[in-house]
């Protein structure tokens, strides 16, 4: 079975599908590995290591998608690229079905069949294949970084011959992955951090990493697969009129909150943020879905009132080496789910294979996608 690692195309990408360190696993079960020139150069992977690894190096996308079996991919497909695939080729990349429903079509004309790691179940079997969460760790990470290097202070407590520095205070809004990421970087920089999740199971979860959990008189909104459930307008207005009193005494506020296929709940709004000190920051890691505060724009840093918002979207691409390491080995945890003796037989009876699958040999599998395929266009 030949998996092909196609150079990403969209804007800004830096990271790559699969690095020279997980051919040894693909190789062992059987997949030959064929990697586009220059695919891996933005993650400091050069052809000459990927050759070295065992990987074939090819000199074009269109040769490369001709000989592929199966494409993996960071970015969902542009149209142009499911033009190259064959039909009835496979492709297992982040996909974003519900917002992606032209691309859809197209795979699903083109008899292609396409996972998309937004689908994994959220099961114990399948943590390995769970780039959400891998991609969010990096995330996480790099917001905390980034907040630090906005803020006019340091994070730190510090006592010198000059004067005690009191430590910057962090609030960080979703205990999510990408969250509690947040909330140990900021630890270890010597932030006092809180956390605010609607999920009462975050609750143990924020204490064990040192931060304070922010109680509010509100019912839990536990939503399937460790997410949130979406929440009401009376929810949200409840919440945000409590919540604010933390924002304002916050120098930072990491907002993390997303629910998979839905606009990102509104958290901060334009009031809060006027409340806040000048030179706080806010870094908003729901920016491409809608933000969680309500002045973030998307792709743009905005300052209101002294208060920097930074949209931080597609932040793991901005540590393209440790996000694609980690990204590689989801990748190679699914693709080995979906060969047997060396070819590439999904089995649709797999809860993960199943449940991952979009569009499966000209027909669009995955029923809420299907459901809004249908709909009648205004």
């Amino acid at each position: 079975m030949k998996l092909a690692v196609p150079k990403e195309i969209r804007p800004g990408e830096q990271r790559v599908a699969v690095v020279p360190g997980e051919l040894g696993r693909l190789s062992g079960a059987g997949i030959e590995v064929l990697v586009q020139h220059g695919a891996g150069e933005l993650a400091l992977f050069t052809d000459g290591d990927y050759e070295a690894a065992g990987a074939t190096v090819v000199d074009s996308a269109p040769e490369l998608y001709r000989a592929a079996d199966l494409v993996a991919k960071v970015q969902p497909l542009v149209l142009e690229e499911v033009d190259l695939l064959p039909e009835g080729g496979a492709v297992l990349s982040f996909l974003a079905p519900s917002a992606s429903l032209e691309l859809v079509r197209r795979l699903a004309s083109r008899k292609v069949t396409a996972f998309s790691f937004e689908l994994v179940p959220r099961i114990s079997r399948a943590q390995a294949m769970d780039a959400l969460s891998s991609q969010a760790t990096v995330a996480g990470y790099k917001a905390v970084l980034m907040a630090a290097g906005k803020l006019s202070r340091l994070f730190p407590l510090l006592m010198t011959a000059a004067g005690t520095v009191a430590p910057a205070r962090v609030l960080v809004m979703g205990a999510g992955v990408a969250g509690l990421q947040a909330i140990a970087t900021a630890r270890r920089l010597g932030a006092v951090v809180s956390a605010y999740d609607v999920r009462t199971a975050a609750k143990e979860e924020i204490k064990s990493l040192g931060a304070t959990f922010i109680e509010l008189p509100l019912e839990a909104q536990e939503g399937s697969g460790g997410y949130a459930a979406a929440q009401s307008e009376e929810f949200l207005a409840r919440q945000q009129e409590m919540i604010g009193t933390h924002v304002a005494a916050s120098d930072v506020v990491i907002t993390t909150a997303a629910i998979p296929g839905r606009r990102a709940p509104l958290l901060v709004t334009a009031p809060m943020v006027a409340a806040m000190k000048p030179g706080a920051v806010i870094v908003d890691l729901a920016a491409a879905s809608g933000g969680n505060c309500e002045l973030t724009v998307d792709g743009q840093e905005v300052v209101s009132g002294g208060v920097h918002i930074v949209a931080a979207s597609e932040l793991a691409s901005t540590m393209p080496t440790a996000a694609s390491s980690l990204y590689a080995r989801n990748v190679s945890s699914f693709v080995k789910l979906l060969v047997k003796d060396g070819q590439l037989a999904p089995d649709f009876a797999d809860e993960i294979v199943d449940k991952s699958a979009v569009t499966v040999a000209g027909s669009v599998h995955h029923e809420p996608t299907r459901a809004a395929l249908e709909e009648p266009q205004a």
